[in-house]
Formats: C-alpha cells, structure tokens, sequence
C-alpha cells in the first residue's frame, strides 16, 4: 500500500480585522481539508490568541517593509524544506485585497494567488475576479474554491475553536467578579466604519440605555469586555455591567462561548460569538446584513428596514427580543 502524501505547505495571508479573520475561516479548514498545510501570516498581534484552538501556526507582520518580506522568505525556506517543488506551483494565498499585501508575496519570491483588485495581477501567480455579492465569507470561500479547482458549499456555522485552557481561565475571571452562572455580554465597542458612501458610524447610540435596562429587567448579569483603550468608557457608559480585564482574544472567545446571549454592534467580537456557537443579537444601523452580518445559526439580526424611521432599533426592541430568545416573561 502506497504511504499517504504528507501535508504540501501553504502560505496564507489572513485579513488584518478580528471580524474578517473569523469570517475566513471556512476557507481555510477547506484548504486544510484538501492537504495543505497552512503557515498563516497576520497584522494584529492577537491573531495567534484569536486562533490558538485551531493548531496553525500564526505569524505576526512585523511593521517595515524590508521585515515583511524578510520574514516571508524565512517562511518560503521552511516551507521548501518540508517540499522540494514549494517554488515550482502556487504557493501562497492572499486573502487580503490590497496592493501592499500582493507585493509583500512578490517581494519574497512567493507565488500568490488572490483576488484581482487595485491592479495587483501582475504581482500574483493568478488573479481571480472579484466576487462583487454575497456574504465575506463567501467571498473568502470562493478564492479558496478558486485556488483549489473545487466546487464546494460554505458550512452553515464557523465553529472556532477554543483551548480548554482559556474556558478555564474565563470562568476563573467571571468567578472573580462573581458571575457563577448563566450571563449576558455586550459588545458595545466597534471600531471603523459602514463601507458605504458617507461612512456612518457601526455604534449602536442606545447601547447604554439597553445595558442598564437588560441589568435591572432580565434577572441575569451582564458582562462587558472592553478592549485596549476602552476601559474608562466602559466604565463611564455601562456601569451596571461586570468588567472583565487581562484577557486576550482567545479567553474572550470563551466567555462569548458560555454566554447564555450575546448583544453586539457590527464588530469583531459580534462574529467571534457567532462564531462559537452563541445565541446572538446583531444590532446594526446602516451596515448591509446580507454580506456583513455575523454567521451562523443562532445569529438574529435587528435591523430597521430602509422603510422603517431612524436607521438604528431601539433599546425596548432589543429588550423585547432578548427576552424571546431567553424565554423570559
């Protein structure tokens, strides 16, 4: 009998926000499901947290150029080691869409593969056309699709992964804020923009009035993780919750995971309960929910339809739908 094939490597370039990060992950257990073997490389330094459960490897960009492409030659030597033909196919998958990220892979001898945009083809091994509808994840899904020759369906949950050792730690931090059983998160933070024209805010303006309202109505505790440089105005705007501090992606994950309901803007961590598999409320204003909604099937958007008057629900919408979802009177 002929010995299996071992892992060929792979160089993949993820996106740079928490959301986008989550949102690929179909495509790349697909590629790992076809025999790749993904070396990752990341701008945000809590990439390797964010997907310790996964068992990748998660290489942080440092912030030169000339460093970038050194690092990515490091990765190009290993990964020829582990395979003598690693330069003579394509060998490395660009998620990202900018210039920079195709000339980075150009620069270190890498051949990419990545969506044809900002006139970046002739950098790559292979341009692929843009896919202009459907959710990211699709779209990340597609190039992979693309990149492998595969026709394949998107799974209907993301299921990231969480380390034993971070659901332990999370329940050792809520312990410590004397949260013992079933619980609420908000995640009323979102950094960024809608990406469309004007540029609205993701911020749900009520946020404040539901935390307070859910804290004193719902009979359970409510808890915010607030990230760097946040602290204070969690502090300041939701009083009423429990704050959690000195934890990292991967420890939030885990709190989101035991979370009998999360509450989120359009925002990373929205997507990481989704993600998990938490019942989520997906508060949005002016986003487009058909391609930035979190995934998964316990997600309920809250939107206000274009027909509707103001762009955002209230705090008592909100309220009247957490209680649904907690089957509460």
């Amino acid at each position: 009998m002929a010995s299996p094939q071992p892992p060929r490597p792979l160089i993949v370039r993820i996106r740079n926000w928490v959301g986008d990060v989550v949102v690929g992950l179909p495509a790349l257990r697909l590629l790992q499901a076809q025999g790749y073997a993904l070396t990752l490389v990341a701008r945000g330094k809590w990439a390797p947290a964010l997907l310790a459960g996964e068992g990748w490897a998660v290489h942080v960009q440092p912030a030169a150029l000339a460093d970038k492409v050194r690092q990515l030659r490091a990765l190009r030597a290993e990964c020829r080691r582990l395979d003598p033909g690693f330069d003579r196919r394509e060998n490395a998958l660009l998620l990202p869409v900018s210039l920079s990220s195709a000339l980075e892979m150009r620069l270190a001898g890498l051949r990419a593969v990545g969506f044809a945009k900002e006139g970046r083809t002739p950098l790559m091994a292979r341009g692929v056309p843009l896919v202009q509808q459907g959710h990211e994840l699709t779209r990340y899904f597609a190039l992979a699709c693309r990149f492998l020759g595969v026709d394949a369906t998107p799974p209907p949950a993301i299921g990231l992964q969480v380390l034993p050792a971070k659901a332990a730690e999370a329940q050792a931090l809520l312990a410590a804020r004397g949260v013992t059983g079933p619980y609420i998160v908000i995640c009323p933070f979102a950094g960024g923009r809608v990406a469309i024209p004007g540029k609205p805010t993701k911020t749900w303006p009520d946020f404040a009035r539901f935390t307070a309202l859910a804290a004193a109505g719902l009979g359970l505790p409510v808890v915010v993780y607030p990230g760097p440089g946040e602290h204070a105005l969690a502090r300041e705007l939701y009083p009423a919750a429990h704050l959690i501090e000195g934890a990292d992606l991967g420890v939030y994950a885990a709190l989101l995971q035991r979370a009998a309901l999360v509450v989120a803007n359009d925002t990373g961590p929205g997507h990481m309960a989704a993600a998990v598999g938490s019942r989520v409320i997906s508060v949005l204003g002016p986003t487009v929910a058909e391609r930035w909604a979190p995934w998964g099937p316990q997600v309920r958007v809250l939107q206000r339809a274009p027909t509707e008057p103001g762009p955002w629900p209230d705090a008592d919408e909100a309220l009247a739908l957490a209680r649904a979802l907690l089957a509460l009177p």
